[in-house]
Formats: C-alpha cells, structure tokens, sequence
C-alpha cells in the first residue's frame, strides 16, 4: 500500500467518510468489572479506533509507548481470568519507543504505526516460539517471519505477543474442544466464563473482546476467524484466497487457508487488512439501496432467529433491501469438504514441519501425540491425523476431481444466488450462542453459514448483531471473489445501524435456559 493512498485512507477515516458507521466512543467501559486502565492513556481502549490513536500520536497527546503499556496492563491485569494470551513480546515497550521516534520526526510508516497488535501462534514470529497449540512445535521459533509479520513490522505496528488457539487450528480430533490446546490450556469467553470462545482462532477473538490489544490476526480454513469473532461479539475479517500471504503460517489446505485482521470494529480490521494485503483502500458507501439476501439458517434455534428478525428490520429501516435466501448446494458441498482437505492437510503439514525442529511429518507427529501426556489432558483422540495419514494423495484422480467439484459448486452457491437476487451480499448468523466447554463432549459448533465463503475462497465479514442472554451473535456477511473492499465497507455501515457490540461482564455462568 503506497504513502499517497496510506494519508488518503486515514484522511477518509479520521473525517468519516469513507466509513459511514463506526461505532461511536461510549463515555465509559461499562461493567467490565476488573477495574479501568492505568492512567497514562487517556482513551476508552474499548471503544477507540485506530484513526482516533493516530490522531492523538499526530498532535502529541498520546504515544505508542504508553498505549503498550496500558495494553501490557490489561493483559497481565485481565487476562488470568481467560487465558487468551500465551506470552508477550519482551521487546513490545522497544517497539513502542521506536515508533514514538518515527512520529516525533514526522516518519509515521501509516495506520498501523504504533498500534499494538496480537498473533495467533500459529503465525510464525522469529524471535516468539510458533507452536500451533502443541508441545511438538515447542521448541526453537522458526528461522524467520510469516510474510504478514514481515508486513506489519515494515508497517511499524508493535507485536504484542502471542495467542492461545485450538490445538493445530481444530484439526486433530474428531471431537475437539475449540480454545483448547496442550501448550496454552483452555482459553475462556469473556462474557459467560463457562462459555466456549469457539475456534480455532480463540484467543485472538477473546483478547479483543477483553480490549488487550487494539487489533488481532486469526487465521481460517473453515470458520475459524469468524466462528470466534461471532461469539466474543468481535470483527473477523476472512478475506479472499490469496489476498494475504499464507507463508509461514501453519497449514491445514492451501485450498482454503488464509490469515485475517479481527479488531472490535470494522475499520480497524480494514485498516489492518490493507496492510496485510497491501490492497486498495474501502469505498465510501452506505445501505441505502444496498440489497442484502437473508440466508436465516432456523437450525441455529429460535433465538438466534429473533436476532435475525430484529437484524432484517433494522437494515430495512436503514434503506436496505433485505431478501430471504437459500444459497444451493450445500449438502453436496459438506459431503466434499472434509475429505478433500484430509488430503491436502497430509500434504501442506509435511511441508511445513520439514521447515521446523521436532516432529518431520505428519507420521512422526502421530507418534509424538501418542507419546506425550500433555496432549490427552482434554481430548486425546487425533482421529483427524490418522485419517489424513491414511487419504489419498493430492495426485489421486479422484481427489482432483473431488476439489474441483467443491470449487465449481461453492462459487455457484455464492454467485447464482447474488446474480437471481441482484445481492450486495449474502447474509447469514455467523454462530449459535457459545455452548459450554465440555472436553468429555467436545464442540457444539455445526454452523454452515462459514462454508460457501471459505471453501470458494471468497470474502466473508462477521460484526456484532446482538446477544442471545448475555452471549454475543454475531452476522456473517459474504460477497463475491476479490469483494473485500466492499465488502469492508458495507459491513461498516450494517456495524453502525445494528449497533451489537457491548463490552463482556467475565459473568461465571447463565442460567440453564441458555442454549447448552
């Protein structure tokens, strides 16, 4: 993203024209109920925007250094109660400082300069160990920087340090428990504590929830970033295959895999994701005249409906045309998924483990869960792996056919439906309300309105939508290929009239009416 088009988007953002909704400040964080930030900021961490920081940086009023701080604080003050965090970058304060230099002299590198930002540890960092969630990546960090870590660090933003996630993205088990993993525990949802944050990018999403730090990256193949941002009451942005860079990321299939921004509002993940992408910058827009297709998913429950209803009804008041859809095929796609990225996960795995000490491929890592107690502490079955092990190769005819089919029907699925409907976008609920952590029974996370998106390589956006009791529902908005921008900037705008985001009370438990 070149410096003209950099001082252009944050111009637009400061003054509010290219996004015409983000949330606006509240006075305070309301019932947070562990205590405000230490002084030193001067900014309501749960409800300020990146613009905002960068015009406090501008004039002085405000420096990286002490925005590190408090969000250190945060952590160490905070976070005991989810276990999001699996450790701080000890170099974060330096980083601070030197972007504090860069803005003293006038040599902001843009946005994200000074803004602290959390990795999914899945990402590799090259001075953090990188481990997936498992004892076997434990060891050595990797020789050098994922690319997106490449991008930020050139863009001046401060690693903050690292998050807790589901054990090898959610792929190991046949009955996993999302937020779990053998190096970081279990990582809790900040609304209701007994409450799953859903996965695999668990603890990015709690962590923004819980304001530790300004902006997170997850990382998906199938819900994994917007799955967890729907039930922490947070953005994910999972944009289109190959917009980010998936190298030196942990793979389970380069067919779907892709890195994303989640931050608490969507301008923040825009601004993030120009960075990650090094892309054009959001359109102006608006939802007068937009056209949204409904894809209600009643199998979610009649809670999750409601908040359907009141969403359909708040964007018609807006000006939007809302249509209730039912995008085809997707009985055939689920039918196609899974096997096809057994395969391709043999394949990606072994090419990345080559990369790293420890296990060398998927066949020694088998052997090292079998040998290692650490990893039967919640679940112990790796039903995923043997089956991986034992798939047909990526050469296989059949295989080939199979991803093929997958491509040619979840792109259908997506585009014949915006084409009959003349659609902006498809929009569906992203998740039912968190079910209980369980490890005996595992997930309660059958929600199909990720797919379409994730197996087409499309854009797909979850913001806040409501509450279902105290847990948070988000709403999955989706377009077509290459869309993102658009995309970003329609879903600011349905950010704003729905208005769905409120800061988590760490309550211990609901009552037993409350879905599972």
């Amino acid at each position: 993203m070149g410096k003209k088009s950099i001082a252009m988007l944050m111009a637009a953002l400061v003054t509010g024209s290219v996004f015409t909704g983000a949330p606006n400040p509240r006075a305070e964080t309301a019932g947070t109920g562990v205590g405000s930030s230490p002084p030193g900021p001067g900014v309501d961490l749960d409800t300020v925007t990146i613009p905002e920081l960068q015009a406090r940086m501008a004039d002085g009023s405000l420096t990286s250094s002490a925005l590190t701080a408090a969000y250190l604080w945060r952590i160490r003050t905070i976070d005991p109660k989810i276990n999001a965090v699996l450790r701080t970058d000890p170099t974060a304060l330096r980083q601070a400082a030197a972007s504090d230099a860069r803005h003293r002299h006038g040599r902001s590198r843009g946005p994200l300069d000074g803004i602290p930002v959390l990795l999914k540890d899945n990402v590799n960092t090259r001075d953090m160990p990188t481990t997936a969630g498992s004892p076997a990546l434990a060891g050595s960090p990797p020789d050098t920087d994922a690319v997106l870590v490449t991008r930020l660090r050139d863009a001046g933003a401060v690693i903050l340090g690292k998050t807790n996630l589901s054990e090898w993205a959610n792929f190991r088990a046949a009955k996993p428990t999302s937020g779990w993993s053998a190096v970081g525990g279990q990582t809790r949802n900040p609304y209701v504590l007994d409450r799953n944050p859903c996965g695999s990018s668990s603890g990015s999403a709690a962590a923004l929830a819980a304001s530790l730090s300004q902006v997170a990256i997850g990382t998906e193949t199938d819900g994994s970033i917007v799955c967890p941002a729907g039930t922490n009451g947070v953005v994910g942005h999972k944009p289109s295959l190959g917009l980010v860079s998936r190298a030196g990321v942990v793979p389970i299939s380069a067919e779907q895999d892709t890195a994303g921004p989640m931050a608490r509002n969507v301008t923040d993940a825009a601004l993030t994701f120009a960075v990650l992408s090094g892309g054009d910058t959001p359109r102006p827009g608006g939802l007068r005249g937009r056209r949204i297709g409904l894809w209600r998913l009643p199998s979610l429950g009649p809670e999750v409906d409601a908040v359907m209803t009141r969403t359909k009804e708040r964007l018609r008041t807006a000006g939007a045309e809302v249509v209730e859809v039912t995008p085809p095929y997707q009985k055939r796609i689920a039918e196609l998924e899974f096997p096809a990225l057994l395969s391709e996960f043999h394949r990606d795995i072994d090419a990345y483990l080559a990369t790293r000490g420890g296990p060398r491929n998927l066949a020694e890592l088998i052997e090292f869960n079998r040998t290692h107690p650490a990893e039967r502490t919640c679940f112990a079955g790796q039903e995923l792996f043997e089956q991986a092990l034992a798939a047909p190769p990526v050469t296989d005819p059949a295989y080939r056919a199979m991803r093929a089919e997958l491509k040619d029907l979840s792109r259908r699925s997506i585009d014949e439906t915006m084409a009959a409907h003349h659609l902006d976008a498809i929009a569906s609920p992203t998740n039912p309300p968190a079910w209980k952590t369980d490890c005996v029974r595992g997930d309660n996370d059958v929600i199909p309105s990720s797919t379409p998106a994730a197996v087409a390589g499309y854009p797909s956006l979850s913001v806040p939508a409501g509450f279902v009791n105290e847990l948070p529902v988000g709403l999955l908005l989706m377009a077509g290929d290459h869309q993102d921008a658009g995309l970003l900037s329609l879903g600011a705008a349905v950010e704003h009239r729905l208005d769905g985001r409120r800061a988590p009370r760490y309550l211990p438990s609901v009552g037993p009416g409350v879905f599972r």
